[in-house]
């Protein structure tokens, strides 16, 4: 106890003393690091606050087996941060990159972050569960975690959760769980070291103004259990939906689905795309998708027809044109797709070289999604996965990542100019 306790205020200590620059050197290019030096970090998730500013979270370790939730905030479009702020309530949070820790805004600068924290049991020693904490004083005073399920029997496994701010100015969340109904027999199965039933539902709840959550829905059955899901409001205010679901007890593929009442009911969902991939596990890699004025966009892993990361777009709810790829690469995973101002598209993922290092790939395609131009961010020499990416100004990219060099992870940041 002793240990910890001064390991956590030396930790106090240097971050008091770290300053994270105010001004980027003349000269001096990216990636630039943001978590502490000397701190296990990971996690990278970008955001923007009620006045358009971007935002930078990550999970970032305080003392032995202590990781608690940090951020930052940008006044200059992603070009330099303040220096950190952590989430002191953050506590016991799990470093997961798939699984990562989020941050949002509401209109009225109210903040919530939502964490994951491990919860092993008899079932499954790999459970989780989603806490969320909220602030209503710009960070300083941040309130006591509760469990994201507000449900009088709360769930033990909840994970890979989206959230977004609703036309009601409220937050929106969906996440996996365990809870499913009429579920007499369960089926177990081993995939890279972790015991899993087969399939999670996806639940939906929203905040009541500073109450936080305090009803659910269940949406949807099957999800594949260790892929991220993702929210999207468009500009008509059509809530959508997309994951990797489990059809047919074995074919992994990604679907999508929309509600026109702030998630109170949802769609049926359909097959972005019929890749019809057979797998008996999680491939850990989830769908991305972004809306712009020509319609729906979205990316997404699979080794079914094809192998790689690939696009297809949507005019329709149910109209999906031909799936294209973006790389062909099997090591090409976790992409992310934003759109800027103009509907510009741009998708990054990480992508393994023939040195054994994980690089960041980029793509971009015009308002349509007809392909411009594709490339790497990040050099041969650095080992970068789990990208993140939000627009910055009328053509340019931040981008965040999580580095690996030995037995430790740091979270580093890039802003680049995509061109006209």
């Amino acid at each position: 106890m002793k240990r910890i306790s001064f390991l956590l205020c030396l930790f106090l200590f240097v971050a008091s003393a770290y300053r994270f620059p105010d001004l980027m050197p003349e000269g001096e290019k990216g990636p630039f690091q943001i978590s502490l030096p000397g701190a296990d970090a990971s996690g990278a998730y970008l955001t923007t606050d009620n006045n358009n500013n971007p935002v930078l979270s990550w999970v970032q370790q305080v003392s032995p087996d202590n990781y608690r939730m940090f951020y930052a905030s940008s006044f200059d479009g992603g070009h330099t941060f303040e220096k950190a702020r952590w989430i002191t309530t953050s506590k016991g949070i799990y470093p997961h990159d798939e699984n990562m820790s989020k941050i949002i805004y509401k209109k009225n600068g109210d903040m919530m972050a939502i964490f994951a924290v491990s919860n092993p049991g008899k079932e499954n020693k790999y459970a989780g569960l989603l806490y969320y904490t909220q602030s209503f004083d710009n960070g300083l005073v941040w309130t006591e975690p509760k469990q994201l399920s507000p449900a009088k029997s709360y769930s033990n496994d909840e994970r890979y959760f989206d959230m977004t701010l609703l036309p009601d100015g409220e937050v929106g969340v969906v996440w996996l769980d365990s809870r499913k109904p009429d579920v007499t027999t369960v089926t177990v199965h081993k995939h890279e070291g972790m015991d899993m039933s087969e399939g999670s539902a996806i639940y939906f709840s929203k905040t009541d103004h500073r109450k936080g959550f305090i009803e659910e829905t269940r949406i949807a059955e099957s999800a594949c259990q260790c892929c991220r899901t993702k929210l999207f409001l468009d500009e008509s205010g059509k809530l959508h939906l997309t994951y990797r679901a489990i059809l047919n007890d074995s074919i992994r593929d990604m679907v999508h689905s929309v509600s026109l009442d702030n998630g109170k009911l949802f769609s049926a969902p359909g097959r972005i795309s019929a890749d019809n991939w057979v797998i008996r596990g999680c491939p850990y890699t989830g769908p991305t998708m972004t809306g712009n004025s020509a319609g729906m966009h979205f990316a997404w892993y699979t080794m079914g027809t094809g192998k790689g990361i690939f696009y297809c777009n949507s005019t329709g709810d149910k109209n999906f044109s031909t799936k294209e790829s973006i790389s062909s690469s099997a090591s090409a995973k976790h992409p992310q797709i934003i759109a800027n101002k103009k509907g510009k598209l741009t998708i990054v993922w990480d992508e393994l070289n023939d040195e054994g290092n994980f690089r960041i790939g980029i793509q971009t395609r015009d308002v349509n999604g007809k392909l411009l131009k594709t490339g790497f961010l990040t050099p041969k020499t650095i080992n970068a996965k789990h990208p993140v990416a939000l627009p910055s100004g009328p053509n340019g990219i931040l981008v965040a990542f999580t580095k690996k060099t030995g037995d430790q992870n740091q979270v580093f940041y890039d802003w680049k100019s995509l061109g006209e």
